[in-house]
């Protein structure tokens, strides 16, 4: 009975520990991870999942199942996938911060509306640019790379007690100053072309002080954050390839995956 008992505390581990990974990712991840997506198709995805990948992963070690050690590992397996869903998650919040930046400058952020994924009050423009980032992480299978990578993790970092860097931890942090920078980077252009309009605007009402700048301000500053916010949606796709790759360097770099420049991960 006891060899028995052991046998089936091994099989429980071996999709156990992989689950609690990979739905950890599935938890916190875009797209996925958004309240949209109902939990018990998040919870059936991981589980399909899981029984797929199973088989070709390396074997768990011989931990007993209910002891003090297996919740270590189980805190392991959740730090490292909401560490993977977490890196996706900030890069398409880096679009929406880019779009509530140039909704201000433009006199557009008082359109609010319900964001479907988090449930707040967000700009339209921060939901016009989620949405065009969203649709171009999955037209470009960004979440099946994600799949791929939290599949080579299971050789990189095996189920155990050692998880993740403590570097890791410091680099996640600073992936918040590089959101706040590529979102800068990004509207930077659209809050020059604005300040130059303001300040068209400070030199008419100086030279001719009987015009009412706000009654004329107001309107031509819209007209004109609507033709720049048209001008910013061209070259979407290059800042989307740049912050994705960047995001890729990184998850690389949580799972000890050896990446290539161009972000493919080579294991």
């Amino acid at each position: 009975m006891e060899i028995l008992f052991d046998e089936i505390s091994q099989t429980i581990a071996m999709y156990l520990w992989p689950l609690f990974r990979i739905s950890a990712m599935l938890m916190t991840m875009t797209v996925f991870g958004a309240n949209t997506t109902p939990a018990r198709i998040r919870l059936m995805l991981s589980i399909a999942f899981t029984f797929a990948i199973v088989p070709v992963l390396p074997p768990v070690e011989n931990v007993e199942l209910f002891a003090l050690s297996s919740v270590f590992i189980t805190l392991q397996q959740l730090l490292i996938g909401t560490a993977m869903g977490f890196v996706s998650l900030m890069m398409m919040q880096t679009f929406v911060l880019t779009g509530q930046i140039i909704g201000m400058q433009t006199s557009l952020g008082f359109a609010s509306m319900v964001d479907p994924g988090s449930g707040e009050q967000t700009p339209v423009v921060g939901n016009i640019f989620l949405l065009l980032a969203t649709l171009i992480f999955l037209a470009v299978d960004g979440h099946l790379l994600m799949f791929k990578m939290i599949v080579a993790s299971f050789e990189t970092i095996p189920v155990s007690l050692e998880g993740i860097n403590i570097t890791t931890y410091r680099s996640l942090a600073e992936w918040g100053a590089y959101m706040f920078g590529a979102a800068l980077t990004m509207s930077i252009s659209a809050i020059v072309a604005l300040l130059l309009i303001n300040l068209s605007f400070g030199v008419m009402t100086r030279a001719s002080p009987q015009l009412n700048i706000f009654s004329i301000g107001f309107p031509v500053t819209m007209v004109s954050g609507l033709l720049i916010l048209w001008l910013t949606l061209g070259p979407i796709m290059a800042h989307f390839d740049e912050v994705w790759l960047a995001a890729q360097l990184l998850m690389c770099d949580i799972l000890q995956l050896q990446c290539q420049i161009d972000g493919t991960v080579a294991y």
